[in-house]
């Protein structure tokens, strides 16, 4: 055969089987690009599926919730583990103190002393005598051990009062996310509860709508009444989608205050959005944790301005060395008299007595530094509990108020029911008008709005009122 045949024999050959290997590699690919689309739709379903799942969430899971995920609730509790690590560099003062040292030295030039020649027998000669090796090595170790520093001992006193300040203020912050929270969580309760009555509204309104358009099918009612009753109807219809809106929005608001996903559904469990008779309102002074935490500052500022007079105290401490050293004409490490290099070890024990004589009376500036930290510091505290006084006064006088405010309109809510209810069989019988009609709904609409408004100002009261007392935390144990 040619050569020539035979080379495009071959070349087709290679042709065909490139042919044959493309086509087997499209084939992969479209089967990887299918799989991967599946897997995507798998995954986004499965999340979609996750997310419109919902979860029961009462008062007590919500705050639970908030106070394991929220990020202030786990910076109060590094706080405390922060504490334990300060007392314990605190305590770490009063205990053995150990290092080593270790160094190698060459000198090139020797350091050189004019002596008198009477001390070599030379009287009247002055010689030079270089002092030292060239190479010196020596290796030490040094324990040091506070006997009387009065600093370090007011610093381990007020080490406890430096871990209970932090648990305080773990506590602080747990009250304020509860507070946080139940406030997010009436307010969801206060939309749904506008989401209802506008619902029943709505329902009224369709009622009201099929009434007046039976009446026009039937030649008794105008066509003005018919259009306006379904204006009415689709404006009902637009406030509930905003409703609905408003809804979704506190609830997406509560899911941040418990730090909750916002994808993650949420369902609030079929409660009675009333009030709740507390069983005291006297005021407790002593379980206000704010003023816990002032008193708690004002001690911790009193050990401050101790730590800081103990700087007029002297302080003792002992001291022990022990070491080796080694000298020669060559590198002392790992030589020894054989190669010209003599070792020795020297040891040291000793007391050290620090006594302060007068420093241009720094010392005295800081105690007057810490001692008006003190002063303000109780400056803060009163201001707190005035503070403190005017929220519990204020959150009696809102809670005793607004029970009031919630028994007229539960009155104005069952008026306005009858007065609906009356209207519309009057209007069937011709003896009211629509605008009669129509502005009984409204009636009825807003007595049931306030109504809420009423019931969520008196559960915030509430709030604020165990906030003053230092009870917030048994809100959660309260039903709605």
């Amino acid at each position: 055969m040619d050569p020539l045949e035979i080379f495009f024999e071959k070349l087709g050959n290679f042709i065909c089987l490139l042919v044959f290997f493309g086509l087997i590699f499209a084939s992969a690919l479209k089967k990887i690009s299918e799989m991967k689309k599946l897997l995507i739709g798998l995954l986004f379903t499965t999340s979609f599926a996750f997310a419109q799942d919902p979860v029961e969430l009462d008062l007590n899971e919500a705050v639970a919730y908030a106070l394991e995920h929220k990020a202030e609730a786990e910076k109060a509790r590094l706080d405390i583990r922060k504490a334990d690590a300060q007392i314990a560099e605190i305590r770490a003062r009063a205990l053995p103190n150990l290092s080593g040292s270790a160094n190698t030295t060459y000198n090139p030039l020797l350091q050189e002393n004019v002596l008198p020649g009477e001390i070599f027998g030379l009287p009247g000669q002055d010689i030079s005598v270089a002092f030292g090796q060239e190479w010196t090595s020596s290796a030490n170790a040094q324990l040091t051990q506070a006997v009387f520093n009065q600093q370090v001992f007011t610093g381990l006193k007020a080490a406890k009062s430096t871990r209970e300040f932090y648990q305080l203020n773990a506590q602080l912050t747990n009250e304020e996310i509860i507070e946080r929270v139940a406030t997010a969580y009436y307010q969801v309760y206060q939309a749904q509860e506008m989401l209802e009555n506008i619902q029943s509204n709505l329902e009224l309104t369709e009622q009201t709508v099929n009434i007046v358009k039976g009446l026009f099918d039937n030649g008794l009612a105008k066509k003005i009444d018919y259009d306006r009753s379904t204006v009415v109807l689709n404006n009902l219809r637009a406030n509930r989608q905003q409703v609905v809106n408003t809804v979704e929005l506190s609830e997406n608001a509560l899911k941040f205050m418990i730090g909750m996903p916002i994808v993650q559904e949420i369902r609030l469990p079929e409660q009675t959005f009333a009030p709740t008779i507390l069983p005291e309102t006297n005021i407790g002074s002593d379980e206000r944790t704010e003023l816990q935490l002032l008193n708690k500052q004002i001690e911790l500022l009193n050990w401050q301005k101790k730590a800081t007079q103990a700087e007029y105290y002297p302080s003792l401490s002992l001291f022990a060395n022990y070491g080796w050293l080694g000298q020669g004409d060559t590198f002392p490490v790992g030589n020894g008299e054989d190669k010209g290099v003599y070792w020795s070890d020297l040891a040291a024990v000793g007391v050290n007595i620090n006594i302060p004589i007068f420093n241009g009376g720094a010392t005295q500036a800081r105690v007057q530094q810490n001692q008006i930290d003190i002063e303000k510091a109780q400056q803060d505290l009163q201001e707190t509990q005035l503070a403190l006084d005017l929220a519990y006064a204020n959150a009696v006088a809102q809670l005793e108020n607004n029970l009031l405010t919630i028994q007229a309109q539960q009155e104005n809510v069952a008026l306005a029911r009858e007065v609906l209810e009356d209207t519309q069989n009057n209007y069937g019988l011709g003896l009211a008008s629509l605008n009669d009609l129509l502005d009984a709904e409204r009636d009825l609409s807003a007595a049931m709005n306030n109504l809420t408004n009423a019931q969520l100002d008196y559960k915030l009261a509430e709030v604020q009122l165990l906030r003053s007392q230092g009870k917030l935390e048994t809100l959660t144990n309260n039903t709605l």
